[in-house]
């Protein structure tokens, strides 16, 4: 090879070509990473509604390391989805020195066991909320299932007169649930079957049962509906009966 002309002259510019790349990828490397390609603008497309726009700040300055070109956009995501509210964030870049940062925020719709908040889609979140949501309960990797009933016996009580304030799935899969009307708190045991056909058979004769008994100044405590024709009710003041029956 070193007696072949040819072959050295090629060998040779080769080299000089990779040499030129190597220099030349050097120089866009520390061309990107000149002040010259820094953010000047960085902009919250949205009003925050819930999460701190003093904490979010506190993230882009001190997560926005590097520059158009440069910016490392997951760790950025992962730095505002840990301030709390933040459900999402999604970042862009417009040219020449912009990034537009929108934040979607969780939506409080109950608390969820002892320390947590779940959002409408069943996400479980932890922020720090001081007004008032229904509880609900259940194993861990069950609040989307908890949240959908939720929804179900929320629409038919509803049209009762009665606020669902709290329900609990069992780790052994039964339901229960509170209930708040003009008159008090009442507990509902629904079971592990058929806890729809269940609740709406209640809803059924609600204003001729329970609803009378409200209505003539009883208040009910407590209603069991895992009878498989009824239901059994007990009011406070009748203990010393029979537990009330509705077919």
């Amino acid at each position: 090879m070193w007696d072949d002309a040819k072959a050295l002259n090629a060998a040779a510019i080769t080299l000089a070509a990779l040499a030129i790349v190597a220099l030349l990828a050097g120089a866009v490397l520390r061309a990107v990473r000149l002040p010259i390609f820094a953010f000047r603008d960085v902009v919250v497309t949205a009003p925050l509604a819930r999460a701190s726009a003093a904490h979010v700040e506190a993230v882009l300055r001190s997560e926005l390391h590097g520059t158009f070109f440069t910016l490392d956009f997951d760790a950025a995501r992962a730095a505002l989805r840990d301030v709390p509210w933040v459900k999402q964030v999604a970042l862009r870049r417009q040219w020449p020195a912009r990034l537009e940062v929108t934040i979607d925020e969780y939506v409080p719709l109950a608390r969820w066991n002892d320390n947590a908040l779940v959002d409408p889609d069943g996400a479980v979140f932890a922020a720090g909320y001081d007004g008032e949501l229904p509880q609900l309960e259940g194993p861990d990797g069950r609040a989307p299932d908890v949240v959908a009933r939720y929804r179900a016996f929320h629409d038919v009580l509803a049209p009762l007169g009665l606020a669902l304030t709290s329900l609990t799935l069992t780790p052994r899969g039964s339901w229960s649930l509170k209930a708040a009307g003009a008159t008090g708190s009442m507990a509902i045991a629904l079971g592990r079957a058929d806890v729809d056909v269940r609740l709406a058979r209640l809803a059924s004769v609600y204003p001729r049962t329970i609803g009378a008994l409200l209505r003539a100044g009883r208040n009910v405590e407590y209603v069991d509906l895992r009878y498989r024709a009824g239901f059994a009710a007990r009011v406070p003041g009748l203990r010393d009966k029979p537990a009330r029956k509705a077919a």
